[in-house]
């Protein structure tokens, strides 16, 4: 019977490529600039480990050490261009740290988000960041019990450290630039400002709807139940929603903020079966921003958040080994219509 291949070593490729075992080892554990080891040799060692077909063994490295290499991210969904820009520039900052990023989707759902953190800890990882979480307490809980580092993004706990956008500012701007930009159409119903979409009980909508009706508080006067419509973030209700106001009120309403890019799908569903003269009379924005808005038949004014800096301040608290509830807000862009950042674009670094 004939015997199977034994796995390349780090001693096979440190004599493959004429280096020593720990300069081997530093450079494919990403500590070759720590170790000043010269860029050509870590292309020679790594191209050595190629041909072998060597991998690293995690696992006992991370036996060794007590740390298993492993940094993990919750995200609530991966198709959403907010949340993959925050994965990428995560990946991005774990991969520059000589680490392993580990990302799962957890659909927003509580029981998958518990269950998800209690097999990222039967993995020993060493920090974990939680984004969009839906029950942050317990996760928090959790966290703390098995002295994991860990920071939530974009929706804050109240126990532990967070980054968040700062969702009343850029509410408040959006708000501001339909208002000033809002057309008088003659009809009362139709000449006023309404907010799409969101739940209310989510800490970034419950900002959103503050900072709007604040807003609109102090330049007009007044604003009623029926101009705030919390239907949540499935396109085909907000798309329902929509027509139904439209039907109500006579048209297009003069004002309109959107609540993220779920919901201006839905309502883009609608939209497109209407005339371009439609919008001769009305000023719509969504806070969120996909570059696609800017070919739109109608104006947008969109609301970008930034994934780069909220990841950098995030791996600013995991180093600074805080657990204190620390909030750190970061502010959003407020984008034109018709424009296109190149940052979307994926110049992500």
């Amino acid at each position: 019977m004939a015997r199977e291949p034994t796995k390349p070593t780090i001693y096979d490729v440190a004599q493959r490529s004429g280096a020593a075992p720990s300069t081997v080892s530093s450079a494919l554990s990403g500590h070759a600039k720590g170790r000043r080891i010269k860029p050509e040799t870590v292309a020679r060692i790594r191209e050595a480990a190629a041909e072998l077909g060597y991998a690293p063994n995690l696992q006992a490295q991370g036996l060794r050490k007590s740390r298993s290499g492993l940094i993990g991210m919750l995200l609530p969904v991966h198709d959403n261009r907010f949340f993959s820009s925050l994965s990428q520039h995560f990946a991005s900052e774990v991969r520059a740290r000589g680490l392993c990023p580990v990302i799962i989707s957890t659909r927003r759902e509580p029981d998958e988000e518990i269950q998800s953190v209690e097999d990222l800890l039967a993995y020993s990882i060493d920090a974990l960041l939680i984004a969009g979480a839906t029950a942050p307490e317990e996760l928090s809980s959790i966290c703390r019990r098995a002295s994991l580092p860990h920071v939530f993004v974009d929706l804050p706990s109240a126990n532990s450290p967070s980054v968040v956008s700062d969702n009343t500012y850029g509410a408040e701007q959006l708000t501001t630039t339909i208002l000033d930009l809002m057309p008088a159409t003659g009809n009362p119903l139709r000449d006023r400002i309404y907010f799409l979409g969101g739940n209310p009980q989510f800490y970034a909508t419950s900002r959103r709807v503050e900072a709007f009706h604040r807003v609109v508080m102090d330049r007009t006067s007044g604003v009623s139940p029926d101009q705030i419509i919390n239907c949540g973030y499935v396109p085909a209700r907000a798309a329902e929603e929509l027509e139904k106001l439209i039907h109500t009120i006579g048209g297009l309403p003069a004002g309109l903020f959107i609540n993220s890019i779920p919901v201006l799908e839905g309502a883009l569903s609608h939209l497109v079966n209407l005339p371009p003269d439609a919008f001769a009379e009305s000023v719509i924005g969504c806070y969120d921003y996909d570059p696609f808005g800017a070919f739109l038949q109608f104006p947008l004014h969109m609301v970008m958040q930034n994934p780069r800096e909220l990841i950098g301040k995030a791996f600013a608290l995991l180093d600074s080994r805080t657990s204190d509830p620390v909030l750190e807000m970061v502010k959003p862009e407020l984008i034109s219509p018709h424009t296109i950042q190149r940052e979307s674009l994926g110049e992500r670094g």
